[in-house]
């Protein structure tokens, strides 16, 4: 905090106010510390409209982002994803930056503090990612705008003929994106920043999936099967017709140039090694990475040490788990397992039922967790045909925070009977509730955050907590099956793996079949897992790596506080001020929880929680 003026000063203290030889009155005085304040309020006035105003930019910028939290004004247009509207993107970023930095926080709160803090660096890593020319691969297996697309559709909401119209007009808007998307990929390939050339081919047989079924067999035509009551029957069959019009001439087509694109120009020229150090500039590129998805400091030497030493860990539990089932080691352990039909699943709907099953025993029991608890619902989904070979097993969507759209739980329910159900209730914990579903739900509503910070996406924080919801569900008592235990063991052992095949192959240089012989070796994946991870871990660098990072951290503040606090210390108070600030980088959490700790101490913050929201 800034220094009072020593007259200030001198008067809130009851000591002389004399500054020469002339005296100040308390008038004078008291008027001095009005100003001051006021002086304060109104740049705070300045940081809150500045904020407000990179926010619309955010959402005017990013139409999709905007759709999926219910902010309806620009849903019948996509994201311009020309190398022009980066560049300009990149000048806009600089100029936010400029004028946060401009801002004086002396004399702010903490919080007024934090916000210009997180916001300034937020905008410094974009600044990063540009000049490192991250948005020069916009295609890939996992998350390519192919996919992107036709995954939206899912998020867009269809209640009236309006929101019918602005989908017509996206349709009709793809061809522009993806030749956008071409003129990006060329200039990546100018500059040698391309995927690798097998992960590529993969995606030319996923555009060619998407693109090929015609009429109302395209994912592209699904809101036309369930037309609301509010479109009249005139304007259903006119959007029917037009909407399938739109899919055949410009959406197919459009699919079909992107793909004829990447199979005859693009993926010939993908890198040959998996790992990003092949890229130029590929070191400072990992680094960055390492640095965005675990918000600490850590050296890749580091994790992959820390991986290595939490793989053995875990193995020893699992170990004893192996011998109380009746065997001498946990490789016998294992492979009866994968032979064992018991432990997979007879059908892809007896995949989501147990995913239902497993949230609907949890819910009852959070008020014993948390104080707060999402207002929003959460439903189960099969993952969409179209990417069940390169999706992971599970994986979470938000919803509106008005909860007008549920979150949703995608879940893979491909190649069923060669999936094993024994990590589906840790799954069910991570995914749902108490894990990103309640995590991001809190987050989306916390009516003292501004609206970035509600929706703040700092991977370290929020797939660490998701990893230790899985523990959670220990905590209260589930589990109950020792195989299933096993398999939440399994599951965390998968994100220990994850730390030394991510710095593998990307800091060590590994191949690809050392990463998926390490895997063989330490882990209980099912096959199609096994290749789908390992060519995540190549395609996303760093972002495996936040999960370890964030649990680890999480439960190192969870013991700290149990330590300090004694007798205080209460888990529901504990895990609301985890989740209290929304999602924030591990080193600003740590201070938080620090701050929290000295408070309850001091009796200046409750030790228990006060409210219950929803």
């Amino acid at each position: 905090m800034k220094t009072l003026p020593l007259l200030i000063c001198a008067s809130l203290l009851g000591s002389v106010t004399v500054i020469s030889s002339t005296a100040i009155s308390p008038v004078q005085a008291a008027s001095a510390v009005q100003s001051a304040q006021t002086d304060v309020a109104t740049r705070v006035k300045a940081l809150n409209a500045l904020l407000a105003e990179q926010w619309q930019h955010t959402l005017q910028n990013s139409p999709e982002f905007a759709t999926i939290l219910g902010d309806l004004r620009y849903n019948d247009r996509w994201s311009d994803l020309s190398l022009a509207h980066a560049a300009a993107e990149r000048q806009s970023t600089a100029d936010f930056l400029k004028r946060f930095n401009a801002i004086d926080t002396s004399g702010f709160s903490d919080t007024d503090k934090l916000n210009q803090q997180l916001m300034v660096r937020q905008l410094k890593d974009s600044l990063k990612a540009y000049d490192l020319k991250l948005n020069e691969m916009p295609l890939d297996q996992m998350s390519g705008a192919h996919l992107a697309l036709a995954g939206f559709v899912s998020s867009i909401p269809f209640d009236n003929t309006k929101e019918y119209e602005d989908y017509l007009a996206r349709l009709k808007a793809v061809p522009q994106g993806f030749d956008q998307v071409i003129g990006v990929a060329r200039q990546g390939m100018h500059d040698k920043m391309m995927p690798p050339k097998y992960l590529l081919e993969k995606v030319v047989t996923q555009i060619d999936s998407i693109g090929k079924p015609a009429g109302m067999d395209s994912v592209f035509a699904e809101p036309l099967k369930h037309f609301p009551k509010s479109v009249s029957e005139a304007d259903q069959k006119r959007l029917h017709d037009e909407i399938l019009a739109a899919i055949d001439n410009d959406v197919r087509p459009a699919y079909r140039k992107l793909g004829e694109f990447v199979a005859r120009d693009y993926a010939p020229h993908g890198r040959a090694e998996p790992g990003v150090w092949d890229l130029p500039n590929g070191d400072a590129i990992y680094r960055y990475d390492v640095e965005q998805m675990t918000t600490t400091e850590k050296a890749p030497q580091q994790i992959h040490e820390l991986g290595l030493d939490e793989v053995k860990r875990i193995e020893g539990e699992m170990t004893k788990i192996a011998k109380s089932q009746g065997f001498a080691d946990l490789a016998s352990f294992r492979a009866s397992l994968k032979s064992n039909p018991k432990t997979h699943a007879t059908s892809r709907d007896d995949i989501l039922n147990r995913y239902r099953g497993y949230l609907a025993q949890m819910q009852p029991e959070l008020p014993k967790l948390f104080g707060m608890l999402p207002k929003t619902k959460v439903e189960v989904v099969p993952v969409e045909a179209f990417r069940e070979k390169e999706a992971a097993a599970a994986e979470y969507h938000q919803g509106t925070p008005d909860g007008s759209r549920p979150g949703q739980i995608f879940v893979n329910t491909g190649d069923f009977a060669n999936r094993s159900v024994l990590t589906i209730e840790s799954t069910s914990y991570h995914e749902g509730v108490p894990g990103h579903h309640l995590q991001i739900s809190i987050a989306q509503t916390l009516p003292a955050l501004p609206p970035f910070r509600q929706q703040a996406g700092y991977t370290a924080y929020i797939e660490g907590w998701a990893l230790y919801s899985e523990q959670l569900g220990k905590d209260i008592g589930f589990y109950k099956d020792p195989l299933s235990d096993y398999g939440r063991l399994s599951d965390e052992l998968l994100r220990a793996d994850r730390l030394v095949l991510d710095t593998g192959v990307h800091y060590k240089h590994w191949t690809r079949q050392q990463m998926v012989d390490f895997f063989h070796a330490h882990s209980s994946e099912d096959e199609p897992d096994v290749q789908a991870e390992t060519d995540r871990y190549i395609t996303w660098p760093a972002q495996a790596l936040a999960y370890k990072t964030g649990e680890l951290k999480i439960l190192e503040l969870r013991a700290r506080a149990k330590q300090e606090l004694g007798d205080q210390f209460d888990i529901r108070a504990f895990h609301d001020e985890i989740l209290g600030g929304g999602a924030l980088p591990l080193d600003v959490l740590e201070t938080r929880v620090n701050d929290w700790i000295a408070a309850v101490k001091a009796g200046k913050a409750p030790a228990h929680p006060v409210a219950v929201a929803g």
